[in-house]
């Protein structure tokens, strides 16, 4: 028998999130049942627009006859971002809430731990927000272990660190950063970026001035500036998570002599432009999506769905592939006739569905990241934007790559103090 209640008595999750629990389903058939993993989503963006992209997504189904025929329900777990708590909340999902299929989970450091629970359980989980590509390393190496796992989005860190390149190799000429510092936060989700960086920017027409890989934590970053100014870079190529906002604080407040760029986790938030009193102004950033660009005739539908259940709020990336991933389960679910997970591989491996970020299908057993999305173009391709002010004041997401992204006329700016 399945257990009942939404999410165990204590958890943070309590108050407004309690609505995400179960969805009461039919007398005729058991309903599907859909466990959401989320990092702190009372209060944590990305672990909000997880839950939030997934209940869109869940409604919609119900609205149109669920999976199979069978309602649809969904069971939050706070990881609280905490190995130990990820642990704790995938096996209450499994053990105790008896999910047909895990979602979410957008932290490296809850997920690479994870991974031999979802081997033991053998039950789909379908990851939202982590790029490391150790998941998809361990499906390579013992497949008939690890193949429950599937990276719905974002792109895999190799992916993420080639995109970059790409990005630059097209737009560095046009934008004017001729030459750049590389700069990285010392976190583990950026080894495999770093080492992507060291061993591929040699081999293009990009110069790189410098490199930096910063300690973690870092809160002032005036040292590192003088050094890129004195290495006469045009732009600082930056990946960061944890330091994004410290980086953005010293750099154009300050009026520093060089541009400002990359994967920079917190200015994807599309509150971030107020939050920081219009700090990020010009910088440019990475996004899976955004509510400004129409990836494919879902993402426009999506952000409008989302914005009128949530106050006019836009989602962060998490919303979009959370969404997705429930999609695509469903999907799989649609064409397999079943939601048993041991079946469910097939017909997974062979997707091809349109979601809001791209079209989504599965590198293969044989490719060396079996069981991520494919990145490029016609499948998942993240845009680059930048924090543009429009002419009533406020900032705004503007796509400037790839350029069937960026609606007419919108092109980088160049900071007005350079």
């Amino acid at each position: 028998m399945r257990a009942t209640g939404g999410i165990a008595a204590g958890a943070s999750l309590a108050g407004c999130l309690g609505t995400y629990g179960s969805i009461v389903g039919n007398d005729e058939a058991e309903p599907v049942r859909i466990g959401v993993l989320a990092p702190d989503p009372d209060s944590d963006s990305t672990g909000r627009s997880i839950v939030q992209g997934a209940r869109i997504a869940v409604d919609e189904l119900n609205e149109n006859d669920g999976i199979n025929g069978r309602d649809v329900e969904m069971v939050v777990g706070d990881t609280n971002a905490s190995p130990t708590e990820g642990r704790r909340q995938y096996q209450r999902l499994i053990l105790e809430e008896d999910v047909d299929v895990t979602v979410g989970i957008s932290t490296t450091e809850v997920l690479e731990p994870l991974m031999d629970e979802i081997a033991e359980q053998e039950t789909i989980h379908l990851t939202a927000g982590s790029a490391t590509t150790t998941a998809s390393e361990n499906v390579g190496s013992d497949y008939d272990k690890y193949k429950y796992h599937f990276r719905v989005g974002p792109i895999n860190g190799t992916n993420l660190a080639q995109a970059q390149i790409d990005f630059l190799t097209e737009k560095s000429e046009s934008m004017g950063w001729d030459s750049i510092a590389v700069l990285a936060e010392d976190y583990d989700w950026t080894d495999g970026l770093w080492a992507f960086y060291q061993s591929q920017f040699p081999d293009t027409d990009i110069d790189v001035a410098t490199w930096e890989r910063y300690p973690p934590a870092t809160e002032d970053f005036s040292d590192i500036y003088d050094d890129v100014e004195a290495s006469g870079a045009d732009a600082a190529f930056i990946s960061t998570a944890h330091t994004g906002t410290a980086a953005l604080q010293d750099w154009r407040p300050a009026e520093r002599e060089f541009a400002f760029g990359g994967i920079h986790v917190p200015m994807q938030l599309p509150s971030y432009y107020e939050e920081t009193n219009g700090a990020c102004e010009y910088a440019v950033g990475y996004a899976s999506a955004v509510s400004t660009a129409e990836i494919t005739s879902k993402t426009q539908d999506f952000v409008s769905t989302y914005q009128s259940k949530h106050g006019g709020t836009s989602p962060v990336y998490t919303g979009y592939i959370a969404y997705d991933a429930v999609k695509v389960f469903a999907d799989a679910a649609t064409r397999g006739e079943t939601v048993a997970s041991k079946d469910l591989v097939g017909p997974l491996e062979e997707t091809s569905f349109t979601g809001t970020t791209g079209t989504i299908e599965f590198h293969g057993q044989d490719d060396p990241h079996p069981h991520d999305v494919i990145y490029g173009e016609g499948n998942v391709h993240p845009v680059y934007f930048q924090w543009q002010e429009t002419d009533d004041g406020e900032g705004e997401q503007t796509v400037i790559w790839p350029d069937e992204h960026a609606a007419d006329g919108d092109e980088y700016e160049q900071p007005d103090w350079l």
